[in-house]
């Protein structure tokens, strides 16, 4: 069977980086499976072609395997489905439950963007356009969800197996372990995902999954070190009180909605049960937010010992007196006259989209104001441009603004691991028996770096593939083709 990355030749250049992951694998047999379904995120107008142009027949797909939620990993879903794609979707039962929210979300985006984008068109004599998908496409597209939980070796047909292991990333994220049966020989397949920290405030740490014979694994911080966890809560501490209580401004913190929302909510919590949160308003402006918030506290089966040790004496980890949920428009928009010091936490985590973006563009030219960045952001999105330094203008909804607030970053917030702790997942992993590791979900930069560090920790045989490379897992090893 060979593995491949289902895109366009014409996106080459465009493979080496986070964002759109999915890699199709076909058996001899002709059963195709597809490791992920994700959109291309904050590449601007070159976003909506990479997006359509999957470089595979979704009819042809039979099983659609996720790692994970979040929409670089399944924001495609209801578009191949739209498409004609009707197998099976095999996930955890958390990764479904958060995929019935993100994804009509991420549906809604795309309406209410292509609303007004039609609107000026038609202004414009210019071209309308449609979106990817509808929230009817989001909505059927549930329907073919199948869900197997960790340690579980789930058999999909009577020749491939799949069994996921905790990665620690968000929850429900797993290792896919592929064990697929050809004249008499298993091959054995892992696809990491994204691989989460050694120490979460909220998820347990990554599991370790049997010998593979392939391993396909990301490499997003594959070149950097984080702070230490520990001081993740100090920094974000010292950056309230500098802000709301030294400057009597808000702190902006855009946040991806699911994962990085709560584990900021959480620690705010925590520091509000020690009696050391500043008496400030902390409102978290995301439906979305909202709902995967009820989604981690209806699976906290997936949470580490802390979290479920914490709720034997409050069991709402994620709020506490000053948060306030806010689901609707108008209310949202009534932050911006509100006077007082505050915290407001909204998605999303890369600026290019959602209510945070408005918020970003009301409060960045005034001094005593704080944009906090929690997470990792691609090269060409707006939460990557904005953290440039000696920035004084950016451009947002068109408009050139003058960057007046702090701009600060708390790295130990990532949920993906550096390159140390990738490593050290990896370990469970005996190097000689790997006949290949395919580095993807990374910049090209750092991959090549990260291939060094692997190098160094005894890892062989390592490719860095480009878009629609075609490999045949042989005896040996992967032969492109």
């Amino acid at each position: 069977f060979c593995l491949s990355r289902g895109l366009g030749d014409v996106y080459k250049r465009q493979t080496r980086e986070v964002t759109g992951s999915k890699f199709l694998i076909t058996t001899k047999g002709g059963k195709r499976i597809l490791l992920d379904c994700g959109m291309y995120q904050g590449k601007g107008l070159e976003t909506d072609e990479l997006n359509r142009n999957l470089g595979f027949d979704p009819k042809e797909i039979d099983f659609l395997i996720l790692s994970h939620a979040h929409i670089d990993h399944s924001g495609l879903v209801p578009y191949i489905y739209k498409l004609g794609f009707r197998g099976s979707i095999i996930s955890t039962s958390a990764t479904r439950s958060l995929c019935q929210y993100m994804l009509i979300d991420s549906a809604f985006i795309q309406e209410s963007d292509t609303s007004r984008y039609n609107k000026k068109a038609i202004q414009q004599r210019l071209q309308t356009a449609s979106p990817l998908y509808t929230e009817e496409d989001a909505r059927k597209c549930m329907g073919l969800f199948i869900t197997s939980e960790f340690n579980h070796k789930f058999y999909i047909n009577d020749n491939i197996a799949v069994c996921f292991y905790t990665t620690g990333h968000m929850l429900g994220a797993a290792c896919t372990y592929l064990e697929i049966k050809e004249n008499g020989k298993i091959t054995r397949i892992a696809y990491t995902g994204d691989i989460g920290r050694q120490h979460s405030y909220l998820l347990p740490t990554p599991e370790n999954f049997p010998q593979c014979d392939y391993l396909i694994t990301e490499s997003t911080y594959g070149s950097r070190i984080h702070e230490p966890e520990e001081d993740a809560q100090n920094l974000l501490l010292q950056t309230v009180y500098n802000t709301c209580v030294e400057k009597r401004g808000k702190l902006i913190i855009p946040s991806f909605a699911v994962g990085r929302c709560q584990e900021i909510l959480y620690v705010l919590n925590q520091l509000y049960n020690e009696h050391k949160l500043p008496s400030i308003k902390v409102f978290v402006d995301s439906p979305l937010a909202i709902n995967a918030t009820g989604v981690f506290l209806a699976h906290t089966e997936y949470l580490n010992d802390n979290v479920r040790r914490t709720m034997l004496y409050d069991d709402d980890p994620f709020s506490f007196n000053n948060v306030t949920y806010i689901r609707d428009v108008e209310k949202s928009k009534a932050l911006n006259k509100y006077r007082k010091p505050c915290i407001i936490i909204s998605a999303s985590g890369m600026l290019e989209a959602g209510r945070v973006k408005h918020h970003v563009a009301n409060n960045i030219m005034k001094p005593q104001n704080t944009i906090l960045m929690v997470g990792y952001c691609s090269p060409t999105t707006l939460g990557a441009r904005i953290q440039e330094k000696g920035l004084r203008h950016i451009s947002i909804f068109g408009n050139q603004i003058a960057v007046r607030a702090d701009i600060k970053s708390i790295e130990a917030f990532s949920g993906h691991g550096d390159y140390r702790e990738m490593i050290k997942y990896l370990r469970c992993q005996d190097p000689d028996k790997i006949k290949n590791i395919f580095l993807v979900h990374g910049e090209y930069q750092t991959q090549l770096q990260y291939k060094q560090h692997l190098q160094e920790s005894g890892f062989r045989n390592i490719i860095i593939p480009e878009v629609k490379d075609k490999y045949v897992l042989q005896e040996q090893e992967a032969v492109r083709i």
